[in-house]
């Protein structure tokens, strides 16, 4: 079964929104490596609409221009690229189709075919709504020693705790923290009978 990673820019307090106002300063060699070994190896990417549409307002014209970032774009445009949307959309970047009826059922089909694994990037609601069904195998979280302050953040509310299991963790030079979760098993349970053991002896 192919395996569903999900990379997201996030700040301290959560904010996904915009990230282009405020994680450039943190972009470095080993943010580019993260990226690309999760994002620039998929077989597939999976993407909303409103990500896709960022995506190929740029990353067509960076790959024409010919910059130090056209080989980056050039893989992404030879991808196949899946878009979550409910309308008819009409393409102008190669590789492109419309994922087609009931998203978790064709996300499960999707999973079960050949090839490599399949990459998400932004796109917070479909990420949100593969977490709830249990089919997304990791989320990648970088995230940016900033308080942001306003915009939407990546989990608003839920009507049930969705317990995460870390992977990995690793520091950048920037600050950065790149996160590795995938979904636990189970919710941990506990009281404060539990935790009171743990306290450090006020003897010591």
């Amino acid at each position: 079964m192919r395996k569903i990673t999900a990379g997201l820019f996030i700040s301290v307090d959560g904010v996904i929104e915009d990230p282009q106002d405020w994680h450039f300063p943190y972009f470095n060699d080993e943010m580019g490596q993260a990226v690309d070994a999760q994002l620039g190896s998929a077989g597939t990417l999976l993407l909303g609409r409103k990500t896709y549409d960022s995506f190929a307002g740029a990353w067509p014209d960076r790959e024409a221009a010919g910059g130090a970032d056209a080989p980056f774009a050039k893989q992404l445009g030879d991808t196949r690229k899946i878009v979550v949307s409910n309308q008819d959309l009409q393409f102008t970047w190669r590789n492109s189709e419309v994922i087609k009826g009931d998203l978790v059922t064709a996300v499960t089909a999707l999973k079960n075919e050949e090839g490599g694994d399949i990459g998400m990037s932004g796109s917070v609601s479909v990420v949100r709504q593969l977490l709830d069904a249990g089919l997304l195998d990791e989320l990648h979280l970088l995230v940016h020693p900033i308080v942001v302050g306003k915009g939407a953040r990546l989990f608003e509310s839920s009507e049930a705790a969705i317990p995460l299991q870390l992977l990995s963790s690793q520091t950048f030079a920037t600050g950065v923290l790149n996160l590795v979760y995938a979904r636990a098993d189970e919710l941990r349970t506990a009281t404060y009978d539990d935790a009171k053991v743990h306290l450090p002896d006020g003897d010591q």
